[in-house]
């Protein structure tokens, strides 16, 4: 049944979709190689610099910082949205996920050599769309490929999982 009254925001907010957030960024080198990162925490091994943003953080906020801490790599550019990414509520994770997946661009040798891994991370690699896809399970491969797709042909992807 409809009401004709509104909500207190403190009351309204408990009647509508609550979801966490994450924010990375898609760098490749300059080959266009995608650049991943293998956690040691994940089913999902590889993946690129990012994670949950922290109260009161922008998405944008969050690529960046992620970016700094699990690579060593200050980033200065400006922000690119290559993708949305919705991810479902599932039976290990209690709310709906939402990423944000902006472009960091190429990373030239010099910046690679540079990478110092957080402990996080056992390694990086950089390698060809299809050399990942024989790494990667079907549904993180598919967020790379459409990502990588995304910034080559200067859209905005839109994915659901």
């Amino acid at each position: 049944m409809a009401s004709d009254r509104w909500l207190p925001p403190e009351e309204y907010v408990r009647t509508i979709a609550n979801s966490t957030s994450y924010a990375c960024l898609y760098f490749t080198d300059q080959e266009g190689r995608p650049f991943q990162l293998r956690a040691g925490y994940s089913q999902e091994p590889w993946q690129w610099p990012g994670g949950n943003m922290d109260p009161g953080e922008t998405p944008w906020e969050c690529a960046v910082r992620e970016t700094r801490e699990e690579t060593g790599l200050v980033f200065e550019g400006e922000p690119r949205l290559l993708g949305v990414h919705f991810i479902a509520r599932r039976p290990d994770w209690p709310r709906t996920h939402v990423g944000f997946l902006f472009d960091g661009g190429c990373l030239t040798p010099e910046q690679l050599a540079r990478v110092e891994l957080s402990d996080e991370h056992s390694e990086w690699r950089v390698q060809t769309v299809d050399e990942w896809a024989q790494l990667m399970a079907p549904k993180s491969f598919r967020r790379l490929h459409e990502i990588d797709r995304a910034r080559r042909s200067g859209s905005v992807a839109y994915l659901e999982s």
